[in-house]
Formats: C-alpha cells, sequence, structure tokens
C-alpha cells in the first residue's frame, strides 16, 4: 500500500508498479455535450444526470460535442512541437521562475506533483489569462492573475495557444452549467463565481521513458489536479492512466474528437467530496514524444469555496474549512513548483 499526499489529504494507492489495465473505453464513460449548446432545457438535464454520475463513481469522462474546432487545435499542437524543438537556451529565456503567476517554461524535473517522487519527466509552457499590468487585480495583486510571457521569434506560437484558451474557456462554461444541473443547483450558479477564471493552460511535451522505469519519477507522478475541473487535450498516443476505487490503474487512451475531462480538489470540496477528485498518473512509455494540452479551469481567484448546502446534512458535515480559490491553488503550486518551494524555505 503507497500513499499519495493531496491538497485534499492523503490517498491509498494498493497498486505500486507502473502498469495499467486495458479495460473498454466505457468504463471512463463518453459524454455528448452538444446539447448544452440547444434551447433544449430536458436534453441539458440529461447532460447533468451523465456528468453527475461519471463525477461520483469515476471522477473522470470523455466529453465529445464540445464545439472547439479542429483547426485550432491542431493548431495548438503545431505550436507546441514548435516551441519545445527550439535550444534550451531560448526556452528559458521566457523560464517560469521570471513570473510570479507560473507563465512561461518548466523543464525537465522541474516540476514534482507527488511530494514523494523525484521530479516530473516532460516540459511545460504555462500561460493562463493575459492581464495587462494596469488591471485592477493585477493591480490589486491578487494571485494568479498577470500578463503572460511569450517566446520571441516564434511565429503564431502566442495567437495560436490564445485562439484555443478562448475556445476552452467558452466550453468550460458549459461544464459549470452541467455541473450545476448535475448538483441541482440553478444551471447559471457558477456563472458570477467564474467571470475571470484561475485557468492555467499549459502545453506539454513528455520525452519516451525507455528501459527500466523509476517510479517515483516518470511523466507525472499520482496526483489530484487542484481546480474545479480539468480539461485535457492529448495527441495519438496513449499514456495517462486513472486510479479506480479497487486501486487499480486504468488506462484512459485518447479518443479522437473528445476531451478527458476531470473534477478538480476544489470542486470536490465544494460538494463535500461528493464528486471525486480521482488521483491519476502520465507515463510515456511509447518509444516517441507525447504532446497534451491540459486546462486547469476554476474560480475567479476571490471566489470562497465553501460546502454547498446541498451537499451536508447532519449525517455528512462539512468535511472542508472553506478557503479563496487563491489560497488553495497558491498553496499547491508552493509545493509543486522546484523554485516556489525553494522560496518558501528561504
Amino acid at each position: 500500500m503507497a500513499t499519495v499526499i493531496t491538497g485534499n489529504g492523503p490517498r491509498a494507492v494498493n497498486s505500486n508498479d507502473l502498469d495499467s489495465l486495458t479495460v473498454p473505453f466505457s468504463s471512463i464513460p463518453v459524454i455528448d455535450f452538444s446539447a448544452m449548446y440547444s434551447d433544449d432545457a430536458d436534453a441539458r438535464r440529461a447532460v447533468g444526470a451523465e456528468v453527475r454520475k461519471a463525477c461520483t463513481e469515476v471522477g473522470f469522462f470523455y466529453a465529445k460535442g464540445h464545439g472547439v474546432p479542429q483547426q485550432v487545435i491542431d493548431n495548438t499542437f503545431k505550436a507546441a512541437h514548435q516551441f519545445f524543438d527550439l535550444p534550451l537556451e531560448e526556452k528559458v529565456k521566457v523560464d517560469i521562475s521570471k513570473s510570479p503567476n507560473l507563465r512561461g517554461y518548466t523543464g525537465l524535473l522541474e516540476e514534482n506533483t507527488n511530494v514523494e517522487g523525484l521530479g516530473d519527466v516532460h516540459e511545460g509552457f504555462d500561460i493562463a489569462l493575459d492581464l495587462p499590468e494596469n488591471d485592477p487585480d493585477v493591480i490589486a495583486g491578487k494571485f494568479g492573475y498577470g500578463p503572460n510571457q511569450w517566446p520571441e521569434n516564434l511565429p503564431g506560437f502566442k495567437e495560436a495557444l490564445l485562439a484555443y484558451q478562448s475556445e476552452v474557456l467558452d466550453f468550460g462554461q458549459k461544464i459549470f452549467a452541467a455541473f450545476a444541473l448535475a448538483l441541482e443547483l440553478e444551471e447559471d450558479f457558477f456563472v458570477p463565481l467564474s467571470t475571470k477564471p484561475m485557468a492555467q493552460m499549459r502545453v506539454l511535451s513528455y520525452p519516451s521513458q525507455d528501459g527500466p522505469i523509476d517510479e517515483r519519477q516518470i511523466g507525472i507522478g499520482p496526483h489530484s489536479d487542484y481546480e474545479c475541473f480539468t480539461v485535457l487535450c492529448t495527441d495519438e498516443t496513449p499514456s495517462l492512466q486513472v486510479l479506480n476505487c479497487a486501486g487499480e490503474w486504468i488506462q484512459a487512451p485518447p479518443i479522437p474528437g473528445a476531451f478527458i475531462v476531470n473534477v478538480g480538489d476544489l470542486m470536490a470540496r465544494w460538494t463535500n467530496g461528493y464528486f471525486a477528485s480521482t488521483l491519476h498518473r502520465a507515463i510515456n512509455k511509447s518509444g516517441k514524444e507525447r504532446f497534451s494540452i491540459p486546462f486547469f479551469y476554476g474560480t475567479n481567484s476571490d471566489a470562497l469555496i465553501e460546502v454547498l448546502p446541498s451537499c451536508q446534512n447532519e449525517d455528512w458535515p462539512p468535511q472542508f474549512e472553506p478557503i479563496k480559490t487563491s489560497d488553495y491553488i497558491q498553496s499547491r503550486f508552493n509545493e509543486t513548483y522546484a523554485h516556489r518551494a525553494a522560496e518558501e524555505k528561504s
């Protein structure tokens, strides 16, 4: 029995090896979100019911009918290839340590999502809402708000990432609406809480790990995500593994035309653990480089996350103290990134 430390406490993992079970795609449900763009209230409620089942039983689902154009997705992967092909001396010019809001390049082993690990085997480039220095929330110093860093002399890179960001920001509001329906809330419940969301978008590159692998040093170690939910787009290379309730690692292979969506820690706290923030990891043993685009979708920085009234009763009182989104996310970042952990100790 192994233990993984998360922001919502320790989590037990029965299996401690690097293999996973190959199961039918139906083991992680596929949900068609096209009805969320319609005027049919009954059809939208049906999506909410599917989301509720997925989030309480699995914590993950595939989302098709998301409305993000394939060309926008293709352009973003192309841009990611171009960035990660740059010489290291070019990439570190926009190193994440130069940004107080964690925007820019992260090198191999500079993250450690599992605090008991030895570093994650991937490179990354992060953006979020690209806000100017004169934005009121930037001036106020609210965590998570500020300008992005962008590489120079890489035509089309910024435009491709911002186009993808815009599309997924829109789709994320449909996910929030489905969550509200799943929790029997007003469909627009999350709208005023996500007008300026903490929405960290990443492009990631995973080298293939060939030969013997130390389970403490893989693509991304076992972890749960921090925000309300994650929208993940991957290339065709299988790598993602999800921990089921039996403690077994289950493969979550890519499905063409579908995103992979999972519940994050903040939504688990909001729902008193009713929605499952499921442990997952990534291991690339394909023999080739793997690329992915995770989009971590949260609320406004100053939103207060406290257990919803509908998710508590006398027999199941609140299991989590109220916390501001910014405080929770900042604490998790401080534990994950090497340069921030060093700053915290100094």
